[in-house]
């Protein structure tokens, strides 16, 4: 049985997982480095399923080989926006696009709201579940204030 104990955000890797350290953050850079992939910062307040396209902290790193850099911008966003979710994605370019290869939260706000699910009945008794974030009952950037 799986649980989700405080009603946490689970996207991407790890995500059912305590908090990464630092250090182990640094793991997964070098990992993703190694297998040569493009390695981006991302950060959003509303951290809905579907919402596939977080802000970019900067831009991806392409030709960066050196895991302290990425782990710096990570640092710095972390300061611009404390109170967001932060994300580092990794994409590989193998196949002559970029693809996402790899992405893990490294960043939460203090208490996270959640989501409820919105039940609609329509027409030939089919039934429509529909997903809502308690974060955008309030406006932008003041969400997790």
């Amino acid at each position: 049985m799986m649980t989700n104990l405080g009603n946490r955000i689970t996207q991407g890797q790890f995500s059912f997982l305590p908090d990464l350290t630092d250090e182990q953050i640094t793991s997964q850079i070098k990992w993703a480095l190694k297998n040569d992939w493009a390695v981006g910062v991302e950060y959003t307040d509303d951290p809905h399923p579907r919402n596939t396209y977080w802000e970019m902290f900067g831009i991806p790193m392409f030709d960066l080989k050196d895991p302290a850099g990425i782990l710096l911008e990570i640092n710095e966003c972390r300061k611009t926006f404390p109170n967001h979710y932060i994300r580092v994605m990794a994409f590989d370019s193998t196949q002559g696009g970029e693809s996402p290869a790899m992405s893990f939260i490294v960043n939460r706000p203090k208490q996270e709201p959640g989501f409820s699910v919105v039940r609609q009945e329509v027409d030939g008794r089919a039934v429509r579940y529909t997903v809502r974030s308690y974060a955008a009952d309030k406006p932008e950037n003041e969400r997790y204030s």
